[in-house]
C-alpha cells in the first residue's frame, strides 16, 4: 500500500476578476513555466473561480469544480502564493455601494468634506451638484484643537466623543472616521479620541485620519480618510469571505493584494486601508507593460487597456509607470495615496454607439457591460456597442468561438441590424459606413486619452512604443498609432491576461508621508532623520506581517519642496546616505530648473513634505517562457473579408500563437487568439519577436 507524499506549494497564481472573466497567468516556481486560463467569473462565489482556473491550467481540459469546491483533485495544496488584483473597492466608490459612515471631527470643520476645494463638477458650467459619501446629519463635532505648528491648544473632550460615537451608532453606522484639524502636526488629540471610540465600536472599522495620510491639507486628508473607512466593511468582507473559502478548498498559502501603486500587499493591510486598492486592476497591467517593454528594448511606451466598458490609459517612461499623489475616482471623491498615473475613459467594447438629439454621433460612456453585453452576444441587449461595429465589419469573425467557449458564435445580423436601426438611419448612411463611423468616433476618444498622458504632460508621442492590452485593445492597435503618431505598436503575447500578469510580477511596495512644513533653513536634520527611520521602520514593519520571501529591499526617499509663497509642490529624490542643507539644496534647483527651466535666485525653499517607499523585490521570472516553442508554422485560416477606409479587403487569418519567432506578417491581416483579436491595417506589418510579442510598424502613409 502507497502512501502519497505531500505537495509542496510551488505556484503563484495572478488573477484578475472581471465582470464577464476571471483572467489567471499561473507561474511555476520550480521550472519556471507558465500557462494562463480564462475562465466565466462567478459572481459572489470568485473562490470558485479562482480554483476552476487553477484545475484548468493543472490538468488540461478537467472539468470545472463542483459547487462543493474542491475534493481529491488537491490542487489548492500546490499553490504557494496568489495575487489579486480587485475592483471591488473602485466599483463600491463608483456605485455608491459603500457602507453607512460617520464622521467625528473638531468643532466648526464638519462641512470640509462637503466644501472640497470650492470646485465643480464642469470647470465652466453655471450648473451642477455633488452629493458627499457622509451626509451632514451623520458628520459630527466635538471640542479640540491642535494649532498649524503641532502646539496643542484645548484638548479633546472624550466626554463628547463618547457620546458622538454613540449617536453614530445609534444612527445605523456600520464604519466611522476620527478626523481632527492639524492632526497631522501633532495626533495626541486624534489618538486618544481614536482610542474612546474603538473601545466603544462593535466592529474594527474605525479609521484614524492621522494613520492613514499624516500630510498637510485638511480636504484630502479628511477625503481619503472618509472613503477608506466607508471602504473597510465593502473589502474587508469581500477579502474574509474570499481567504475563507481558498482556506476551506485547501489553500495555506499566502493572499497578496495588488495596490493602486503597482505594489502589493498583504490581506491584512488591504483591510486596513482599502483605499489604497481603488485603481488595483488598471495598475496591475502597467507594471506588466512596463517589464514586457523593456525586455523587448522598449523602455519609452504608453499603455492602453481596453476590456468592456473603459480604456485606461499609462505612460511608462524610462521603463518606470509614473505616479501621481492623488486622484479622484469621480468628482469630489478625492484619494491622496500614491497611485499610477492612469486617465480612464468610456470607450470600451461594450460602449454604447447612439445619435443624440442635435444628431451628433456619441459612443460612451454608457455602456452594455458584460450582461447583457454587445447585441451580437445575443443576450437581450438592441443598442450597437463598438463591439458590433468591428464584428459588422468583419475584423472580429463572427464564427469564432469566444471566452474558451463561453459563446460559441456571434450574432452579426443582430449587431447590423442594431447599427441600422440606431446610427445609420438617424445619420442618412448604410451600415457598414455607420459602423466605421462608431470606430472613427471610439479611436479619437481613445486618442485623445493618449495625448492627456503624453503631450498634455510634455512628452513627444512619437518617442514612445504603443502597447494595447485588455480584450479589445489589440484590434485599435494601427488605428491609435495613425492618430497619435506612433511609430512602434507592441501587442504582448497575452493581450487579455496582461492584469493578471501584472499580479504576479508586482513587488510588495508600503508608501508613507509625513508634514515637516519647515523653510529649508530651519530644518532640523536630526528630527529629519530620525522621521524617515520611523516611517522606515513602519512599512518594514508591513513587510515582515506578509509573510513573503524576498529577494532584496529597496526604498526611496523624496522630499515635498517648493518656493516659499507657491502652492504646488515638487518632489525631489532624497539619497538618505547624504542628507545636509547643501545636498537639499542642489537636488531641489535640479529638479526645478528640469520642470521649469529656470531658478528663482534667492527665493527661500520650503520642504512640506518627507515621502518614503520601501519596496520589497520578489523573485522575478524570464519573460522567455511566453515565447513561441519550436519553429511553428504559419498558421493560415483562410481569409476573412473586412470593410476598412470605405472598400472591401480580403484579410488572412492567422492563429497568431502559432506564428514562429520572426514570422512576419502584412496587413490587411487578422490575428486570432483566445484572450483577444488583433486587427492589422493595409499599410501595416508585423513581426513575431523574442519573447513572442508582436511589434507593429507603418509601412506607407
Amino acid at each position: 500500500m502507497s502512501t502519497q507524499q505531500p505537495v509542496t506549494p510551488h505556484l503563484v497564481v495572478g488573477v484578475d476578476v472581471g465582470g464577464t472573466f476571471t483572467d489567471l497567468f499561473v507561474l511555476d516556481e520550480r521550472d519556471g513555466s507558465a500557462r494562463i486560463v480564462k475562465v466565466p467569473s462567478t459572481r459572489g462565489e470568485e473562490a470558485r473561480g479562482f480554483m476552476n482556473g487553477v484545475v484548468r491550467v493543472s490538468e488540461g481540459n478537467a472539468p470545472t469544480l463542483p459547487a462543493s469546491g474542491l475534493t481529491s483533485a488537491g490542487v489548492a495544496s500546490t499553490l504557494a502564493t496568489i495575487v489579486h488584483g480587485t475592483t471591488v473597492g473602485t466599483n463600491a466608490l463608483l456605485e455608491r455601494k459603500v457602507a453607512r459612515t460617520g464622521i467625528i471631527t473638531t468643532r466648526g470643520f464638519r462641512d470640509v468634506l462637503e466644501m472640497r476645494r470650492r470646485d465643480r463638477p464642469q470647470t465652466w458650467g453655471l450648473r451642477g451638484s455633488f452629493t458627499p459619501v457622509v451626509p451632514r446629519d451623520l458628520r459630527l463635532e466635538v471640542d479640540e484643537r491642535v494649532l498649524a505648528d503641532g502646539s496643542l491648544h484645548t484638548s479633546v473632550d472624550l466626554a463628547q466623543v463618547r457620546a458622538q460615537t454613540q449617536a453614530l451608532l445609534d444612527a445605523g453606522c456600520e464604519a466611522v472616521c476620527v478626523f481632527f484639524i492639524n492632526a497631522y502636526a501633532n495626533p495626541v488629540n486624534e489618538q486618544q479620541a481614536v482610542a474612546a471610540v474603538r473601545a466603544m465600536w462593535p466592529n474594527p472599522y474605525v479609521t484614524s485620519a492621522s494613520e492613514v495620510l499624516p500630510e498637510i491639507r485638511e480636504f484630502e486628508r479628511c477625503s481619503t480618510a472618509t472613503l477608506n473607512a466607508a471602504l473597510q466593511p465593502v473589502v474587508g468582507s469581500y477579502l474574509a469571505r474570499l481567504e475563507d473559502d481558498l482556506r476551506s478548498q485547501g489553500f495555506s498559502g499566502e493572499l497578496l493584494i495588488v495596490q493602486s501603486n503597482g505594489g502589493v500587499m498583504s490581506r491584512e493591510t488591504a483591510c486596513d486601508v482599502p483605499v489604497r486598492t481603488a485603481l488595483s486592476g488598471p495598475a496591475a497591467g502597467v507594471i506588466a507593460c512596463a517589464a514586457v517593454a523593456r525586455a523587448s528594448g522598449y523602455p519609452n511606451v504608453i499603455t492602453g487597456d481596453m476590456g468592456g466598458t473603459s480604456f485606461d490609459v499609462s505612460l511608462v517612461a524610462q521603463g518606470e509607470a509614473s505616479l501621481a499623489a492623488q486622484t479622484s475616482i469621480e468628482f469630489g471623491l478625492v484619494v491622496r495615496s500614491p497611485m499610477i498615473q492612469i486617465e480612464t475613459i468610456g470607450a470600451g467594447g461594450g460602449s454604447i454607439a447612439s445619435v443624440d438629439a442635435s444628431g451628433m454621433l456619441q459612443v460612451g460612456p454608457e455602456s452594455a457591460g458584460s450582461v447583457p453585453g454587445p447585441v451580437c452576444y445575443g443576450r437581450g441587449n438592441t443598442r450597437p456597442t463598438v463591439t458590433d461595429a468591428n464584428v459588422v465589419l468583419g475584423r472580429i469573425a463572427a464564427d469564432r468561438p469566444l471566452g474558451g467557449g463561453l459563446l460559441q458564435a456571434l450574432d452579426a445580423k443582430a449587431a447590423e441590424l442594431a447599427i441600422q436601426t440606431h446610427v445609420a438611419t438617424p445619420l442618412g448612411l448604410d451600415a457598414l459606413a455607420a459602423a466605421e463611423a462608431v470606430l472613427t468616433v471610439a479611436n479619437a476618444k481613445m486618442a485623445g486619452a493618449i495625448r492627456v498622458v503624453s503631450i498634455e504632460r510634455g512628452h513627444d508621442p512619437r518617442q514612445f512604443a504603443y502597447m494595447p492590452f485588455g480584450g479589445g485593445g489589440a484590434l485599435h492597435v494601427c488605428a491609435m498609432m495613425r492618430e497619435v503618431g506612433v511609430t512602434t505598436g507592441i501587442v504582448p503575447r497575452y493581450p487579455g491576461v496582461t492584469s493578471a500578469l501584472g499580479c504576479v510580477m508586482a513587488d510588495m511596495r508600503h508608501d508613507a508621508v509625513q508634514t515637516l512644513n519647515k523653510a529649508l533653513l530651519e530644518l532640523d536634520l536630526e528630527q529629519l532623520k530620525s522621521r524617515l527611520a520611523e516611517l522606515a521602520q513602519a512599512c518594514q514593519k508591513r513587510l515582515d506581517s506578509a509573510g513573503v520571501r524576498f529577494e532584496r529591499v529597496q526604498e526611496v526617499v523624496a522630499l515635498d519642496m517648493l518656493y516659499m509663497g507657491q502652492t504646488h509642490t515638487l518632489q525631489v529624490p532624497l539619497n538618505p546616505s547624504e542628507i545636509s542643507r547643501e545636498s537639499i539644496q542642489a537636488a531641489f534647483e535640479k529638479a526645478y530648473a528640469a520642470s521649469f527651466g529656470r531658478v528663482l535666485t534667492g527665493m527661500v525653499v520650503r520642504v512640506m513634505n518627507l515621502r518614503y517607499a520601501r519596496i520589497g523585490v520578489r523573485p522575478k521570472f524570464d519573460l522567455a517562457v511566453l515565447a513561441p516553442k519550436g519553429a511553428g508554422s504559419t498558421a493560415t485560416l483562410g481569409v476573412q473579408r473586412v470593410y476598412h477606409a470605405g472598400q472591401w479587403w480580403d484579410a488572412q487569418r492567422y492563429a497568431r500563437l502559432d506564428l514562429p519567432v520572426g514570422a512576419q506578417v502584412a496587413g490587411p491581416a487578422i490575428l486570432e487568439q483566445a484572450d483577444t483579436t488583433v486587427w492589422l491595417e493595409p499599410g501595416f506589418n508585423a513581426r513575431v519577436d523574442t519573447l513572442g510579442n508582436l511589434l507593429v510598424e507603418r509601412t506607407s502613409a
